[in-house]
């Protein structure tokens, strides 16, 4: 089954080079000869500087082409998907950039990438360019493999060569500051998937729950299988891995790398755990989380630590005009900012008012009482809890009477409202927390009792966007309350609120709410249930009066 967003296997990082280069803002080019030669350019490089090129297979976006850009890399050279590039393509790249301050290549270390980058750089000698090679091989997955496998850390050594290309630095420097960065970064993988390529069947040899340390980036094998621990567990794990030249080093430089399919809400858990881990304090520079090096939808991520000294320090922070380029930045604790005073508001002076203390107590208890029905109702046209929700606000109010402003109107509101955003659950509370804050702030404002309710309505009207007809509590409760601003008894506004519930019952379509999402025939013959909860209370109040 195919999953990825692709016109052909064929075309498919020919295309994606063309997507990167159209939207350079013209900062980038192409060789020609393409598709067989995929090197992407600065077009707007100094000839007399030392080029920096590097490239291998791609997969691996925004490595490399991705990194092309003042202070980095002046060329990239792309292969097919997990593919070396030809030694042809590697050739073309240093022939286009290479001028006589010579010539730097970056090469990850896989056995493909050595040998065509090797050859190209012995055949570009022999034309009489001066050119150099360094090689990266971070991966500390297997300590016995006597040619590590070349994974994140690679762009610490695209960056120091490129900061020191543009510096100007002669190609003896510019090799010797990636050689220096090569040498002391160190990275580890881990995954819970690997990676599926375009056009091919994937390959799930993860169970559920279990993870992969040290695999590497096209999706060879790694370390060993683990069951998957809490991510402080795994981080844990995974830094004790490292050697002491990471585990005991003054200051380190943390890139955490999205390896290409996991999100970033779980990214920022891993650096809040590196961070709060046993070499947390030593970090004095972080990049990312972001996806560097990935392998295509990989779900993992993986830890790249360099020691600092002063001179990485400079070469790491040191600005580029590079998009995809991480940006190095100190860690800092987690700053608390006190909330505003008026949010925390004082509780109200508790007040007797036997008319407002009997008016609360009947819709609580009838709205606790008709939990049940109001269930049923709701089973068939939402997920079954508009009895439970109501009832558990009324059971607060209830419990809370002798601590209300029951003598205050406005201030009653307030309190209500209030308790009613904490407890009830779900859209209903929070519109009958708007009803029943603006009520007050109308009561403050000098209204009368029914042009409260009134602008209530029209307030919860407002933010949830249901009118008349919507199939919901406002079908039952607007009319109610135009009968009170009408001056007519409390009687009258409950035959209203039942005929605007009953009315539900024929409403088979409509624009919000829980019904929103149902059929015309599921919808036929049953009342809205927050409209049926509305008509109650209605009703007990007319009949208490």
């Amino acid at each position: 089954m195919n999953k990825h967003f692709y016109n052909s296997a064929d075309t498919l990082v020919a295309d994606a080079i063309d997507g990167l280069i159209l939207g350079s803002g013209g900062r980038l080019a192409r060789l020609d000869g393409y598709p067989e030669i995929k090197v992407v350019l600065r077009t707007d490089r100094p000839a007399d500087r030392v080029a920096v090129i590097s490239g291998g297979g791609s997969g691996h976006e925004p490595a490399h082409a991705g990194f092309v850009g003042e202070g980095l890399l002046d060329a990239a050279v792309c292969g097919d998907i997990f593919a070396s590039p030809t030694v042809d393509a590697v050739l073309a790249a240093i022939l286009a950039v290479t001028g006589p301050a010579g010539c730097l290549l970056i090469v990850k270390n896989y056995g493909g990438d050595r040998l065509n980058f090797g050859l190209a750089a012995e055949r570009a000698r022999t034309l009489g360019l001066d050119v150099e090679m360094v090689i990266v091989g971070d991966d500390i997955a297997l300590p016995d493999n006597p040619r590590p496998r070349g994974i994140a850390g690679t762009i610490f050594v695209h960056k120091a060569a490129g900061h020191a290309a543009a510096a100007g630095l002669p190609l003896a420097e510019v090799r010797r500051w990636a050689a220096d960065a090569a040498g002391a970064v160190k990275s580890l993988g881990v995954a819970t998937s690997t990676c599926s390529i375009p056009g091919r069947p994937a390959e799930g040899r993860m169970e559920d729950g279990h993870a992969e340390l040290g695999l590497g980036i096209h999706g060879e094998p790694g370390l060993e299988r683990i069951v998957l621990p809490s991510v402080a567990q795994l981080v844990a794990d995974m830094i004790s891995r490292f050697g002491t030249d990471v585990r005991e080093a003054p200051q380190l430089a943390l890139l955490v790398n999205n390896l290409g399919g996991v999100p970033a809400l779980e990214l920022s858990i891993v650096l809040c755990e590196v961070l709060k881990s046993s070499i947390g304090a030593r970090i004095g520079l972080v990049l990312g989380p972001a996806g560097t090096v990935t392998a295509l939808d990989m779900r993992g991520f993986s830890l790249s630590f360099l020691p600092l000294d002063d001179e990485r320090r400079a070469w790491l922070t040191a600005p580029v005009d590079v998009p995809a380029w991480p940006e190095a930045r100190a860690p800092g604790p987690i700053a608390v900012v006190a909330p505003s005073a008026r949010l925390a508001r004082p509780a109200a002076t508790p007040s007797e008012e036997p008319a407002a203390r009997a008016l609360l107590r009947t819709i609580c208890t009838t709205l606790i009482a008709a939990q049940p029905q109001l269930d049923a109702l709701d089973a068939r046209v939402g997920d079954g809890d508009t009895g439970s929700t109501f009832a558990a606000a009324a059971r607060k109010v209830e419990d809370d009477l002798d601590l209300l402003p029951l003598a205050d109107p406005a201030a009653l509101c307030e309190a209500i409202a209030e308790r009613l955003s904490r407890v009830m659950g779900g859209s209903s509370g929070v519109l009958l927390s708007i009803f029943a804050a603006a009520a007050g702030v109308a009561l403050r404002q000098g209204s009368g009792i029914a042009a409260a309710l009134d602008a209530g309505v029209w307030r919860m009207s407002h933010y949830g966007g249901a009118k008349p007809g919507d199939r919901t509590m406002i079908d039952a409760l607007t009319p109610a309350i135009a009968a009170l601003v009408e001056g007519q008894t409390l009687a009258a506004a409950a035959r209203a609120a039942r005929t605007g519930a009953d009315a539900t019952a024929a409403m088979t379509t409509t624009r919000v709410g829980r019904s929103s999402y149902l059929s015309g025939t599921d919808l036929a013959g049953v009342v809205d249930p927050g409209a049926e909860a509305v008509a109650r209370v209605f009703e007990a109040l007319a009949q208490e009066a």
